[in-house]
């Protein structure tokens, strides 16, 4: 199976990807990798600015609790025990002062009981109690020794806690509704801050996919970097869709201007023939005219499928078989159809443009065409493919035949084939567009079988389709 003459020059021209690629692959791998070993928190943490925004802002303000918080221990600690230690003396004084005098005594310590709310005992030396206020207090949390001058004359004993039990969480209760109040803000400001972002990354994955109309709406408040970015992502966006139309506009104008001159070439050619012309070079430029006419139509088939110009209906791929048969004048008997599931749906257009450009590579290149069949390939796909009675494939060949321009020199007939090397690429780019792929293999008995498969139930969505 031949592909015509091969020349360096002719080697196609495949763009390198941009420096720093690599790198850039590398980059988002260890950004994946790390991600994994956060586990799912880490995550659902991650996968969003405004969850990071947010996360970010809650420690900060617990962190300024704890700081604040150990601030003013460091700043008022001191000053409290020394409070306590002078209410302590106060206490143990008064005491002292009525130790002699029981009625007196007695009723310092109810006072102190009713007054402050606590449970307070009153002992001597030997630990009997001689005035009590409240109810026993068994663990007293604090206790106060009553002396006069350098002679202790007994214990003061209170209990506070158990009447106080609620009495932490009126302290906890509202620095945690000021940090949780907190915490409500940031997310509000997580929010605001992040939206801009989540809108811009989202239209520029829809212009990066192929939506060329993809524009970033920010909010009307939206000022600043964020307002400046979206009005230049938008020219940026209307630049490359002004561009891009243009070029198809012209690709079009031009495919057309050029099929003018090739009929009124072939109509001479037909006049010259009749005049008695050279039969030989009639034939050649024949040839050469109808191979730029295949070339047109390739171009605008190209064109289509750089812009997304698919118009899938409901087909059956036999009928598009016997046509694809009848354009390129073979007999209907080479469909041979392996299934009789040949609904899909697709753009009858470019498949019809596939089938040909395979049955013209198998009977320029093939030395004939042998078979077309029809197969299914899984639940959800359908094959295309055309065997032919050539030699067969090159080692390699299986993949560079689908490469532009790619042309191998085989004893010459590919250049008087008139190999473009536009054809299988072409073939494969519709494929793909399908939500298929273009293959190639040796058959055991002999010959190449070239082929591609397409989505029954119509090409994906922009995101799986490839634009180049």
């Amino acid at each position: 199976m031949g592909w015509g003459h091969w020349h360096p020059e002719d080697e196609p021209c495949i763009p390198r990807p941009p420096r720093g690629f690599g790198r850039h692959a590398r980059a988002h791998h260890h950004h994946h990798r790390r991600r994994f070993h956060l586990g799912r928190l880490g995550s659902f943490v991650q996968a969003r600015l405004r969850r990071r925004l947010f996360v970010m802002f809650g420690i900060t303000i617990l962190v300024t609790v704890l700081v604040v918080s150990w601030v003013m221990n460091l700043t008022g600690g001191n000053t409290w025990r020394q409070e306590t230690e002078r209410a302590r003396s106060f206490v143990g004084h008064r005491f002292a002062e009525v130790w002699d005098a029981p009625a007196a005594r007695e009723s310092l310590v109810r006072g102190i009981s009713d007054d402050l709310d606590v449970d307070v005992e009153l002992t001597d030396l030997s630990g009997a109690v001689v005035a009590r206020g409240g109810s026993p207090c068994a663990k007293p949390d604090a206790t106060i020794p009553v002396m006069r001058q350098d002679t202790q004359l007994g214990t003061l004993h209170a209990c506070y806690l158990q009447t106080r039990s609620r009495g932490p969480w009126r302290a906890v209760l509202p620095l945690g509704i000021a940090v949780l109040v907190l915490w409500t803000a940031a997310g509000g400001i997580s929010f605001r801050l992040a939206r801009p972002v989540d809108t811009l990354v989202k239209a520029t994955q829809e212009l990066g996919e192929g939506r060329l109309g993809a524009r970033a709406s920010l909010d009307r408040h939206a000022t600043g970097e964020f307002a400046v970015l979206a009005e230049s992502f938008n020219d940026m966006a209307a630049r490359i869709e002004k561009q891009l139309a243009d070029q198809r506009e012209l690709l079009a104008a031009v495919s057309h201007e050029l099929r003018t001159p090739l009929a009124r070439l072939r109509v001479l050619t037909e006049l010259l023939r009749d005049g008695g012309g050279n039969p030989r070079t009639l034939d050649q430029v024949d040839r050469e005219v109808v191979e730029l006419d295949a070339l047109v139509g390739e171009l605008l088939a190209s064109s289509r499928l750089d812009f997304g110009q698919l118009t899938p209906k409901a087909l059956e791929a036999g009928v598009l078989g016997a046509q694809a048969l009848e354009r390129v004048g073979l007999s209907a008997t080479l469909l041979q159809p392996e299934t009789d599931d040949v609904a899909l749906m697709a753009d009858a257009t470019l498949l019809g443009r596939a089938l040909v450009n395979l049955l013209d590579n198998a009977r320029k290149h093939g030395v004939g065409v042998e078979a077309l069949r029809l197969q299914e390939h899984g639940k959800e796909h359908l094959a295309f493919s055309v065997e032919d009675r050539g030699p067969g494939l090159l080692p390699g060949e299986e993949t560079r035949i689908f490469q532009p321009f790619y042309r191998k020199d085989r004893g010459g007939e590919a250049r008087e084939a008139g190999s473009l090397g536009l054809g299988l690429a072409l073939v494969q780019r519709i494929a793909r567009a399908h939500g298929g792929e273009a293959f190639a293999e040796n058959r055991p008995g002999g010959g190449a079988r070239v082929g591609f498969t397409v989505r029954k139930a119509g090409p994906p969505g922009p995101a799986s389709n490839p634009l180049a």
